[in-house]
């Protein structure tokens, strides 16, 4: 399995890089082949390739991806090193040890028949070019396994997430000459300060108004990126805002999208444009209650001990199959820790363990 995990995350697949994420997913399949018996349909989109294997009539789906958020060359400084018991090198969590055990979960069972595996090669960005493949397969199936990392650094579980929604604001002003006449300008840095105290006030109310849940807690609506101005003594007119919203629940996002879509100007002369809108909708609780009770009893068996189930903030495929009435059980992948991160890392003594989890949970799921 190391040498295996080795072989992934020396071929660097950043999600942006179409060629590179080609070369993974032949290294991806050659893997699967392998191990499988089988070799993969090679699916490309927009150039963008992901991979699927399907087992007779598939009642389990088994998700995973191949890309990850490390640039081309990022093996300079994050070389691949085993040492004390930990893995690391860029992806190493997110998510190539998963991919690993996942295939060798399936290696372990007399067949794989009633198992479709789907990997997707842009997940990091948001999973546009492969969502309907993902909703497809997930449809009709009885359960879906994402193999991504687990929850925390003792390997709980990810029992429901949060939905995402991404904007952006435009501001569109007017512009003038800072010193000479400001007046004759429509300041649209301005407006897009009034907008972003705005977007916090909307925050706040939804956290009262009924936008929570009990588990998944309060949307939360955050301003990350800002932009204005062309030269330092020109009123700018254009600016704008990015906004990240995670929502626990469809009614939550549906209704942020409607606010969004009713922001209103401030300063006379200025003009707003909203663009973007949901994008992965919540998993809920209930999505995965049957099968982390499941898991929960073959750990048990298995001798690892009470599983835990944390609801998080992220977005996963996990979403996608949730949504699309196939019930899901998330974070079943390596577990470790830093994900994204320059720390990130998988203990290698869990892989073993987790690989040996997943097989009972997909040799019950399909008998």
């Amino acid at each position: 399995m190391l040498a295996d995990l080795e072989e992934l995350v020396r071929c660097e697949s950043f999600s942006a890089d179409h060629a590179a994420v080609a070369r993974s997913a032949e290294v991806v399949g050659a893997l699967g082949t392998r191990l499988l018996g089988a070799a993969p349909e090679t699916i490309v989109i927009d150039g963008v390739t992901h991979l699927r294997w399907v087992f007779g009539t598939a009642s389990v789906l088994l998700m995973g991806h191949h890309d990850t958020v490390w640039p081309p060359g990022s093996l300079k400084d994050h070389p691949w090193s085993v040492a004390d018991g930990i893995a690391r090198g860029p992806g190493v969590l997110d998510m190539k040890a998963g991919l690993v055990q996942m295939f060798h979960a399936l290696a372990c069972l007399p067949s794989p028949d009633g198992v479709c595996v789907l990997i997707n090669g842009d997940e990091e960005v948001g999973s546009t070019t492969s969502r309907q493949l993902i909703e497809e397969s997930a449809r009709g199936c009885a359960a879906a396994f994402v193999l991504e990392a687990s929850a925390d650094e003792e390997g709980a579980l990810k029992t429901a997430r949060k939905g995402t929604s991404r904007y952006e604001v435009v501001v569109h002003g007017r512009a003038a000459h800072a010193g000479l006449e400001p007046q004759k300008g429509v300041n649209a840095a301005i407006e897009a300060a009034h907008q972003v105290l705005a977007l916090v006030d909307l925050a706040g109310s939804m956290a009262t108004t009924g936008g929570t849940c009990p588990v998944l807690g309060a949307p939360t609506i955050t301003p990350t990126l800002l932009a204005a101005g062309t030269t330092l003594n020109t009123v700018p007119a254009l600016a704008k805002v990015s906004v990240d919203v995670r929502v626990p629940t469809l009614e939550a996002q549906d209704r942020i999208d409607k606010c969004m879509r009713g922001l209103v100007a401030r300063l006379p002369g200025a003009r707003l444009e909203v663009l973007g809108g949901r994008r992965r909708p919540p998993m809920e609780p209930e999505s995965s209650a049957e099968l982390f009770a499941l898991a929960s009893r073959i750990a048990t068996e298995l001798g690892q001990g009470p599983l835990r189930g944390i609801a998080v903030g992220g977005a996963s495929d996990g979403n996608y199959t949730a949504a699309a009435g196939c019930p899901t059980l998330d974070g079943l992948g390596a577990v470790g820790g830093g994900a994204h991160a320059d720390a990130e890392y998988v203990e290698i003594g869990q892989m073993v363990p987790r690989t040996r989890l997943l097989a009972q949970l997909i040799d019950h799921a399909t008998s």
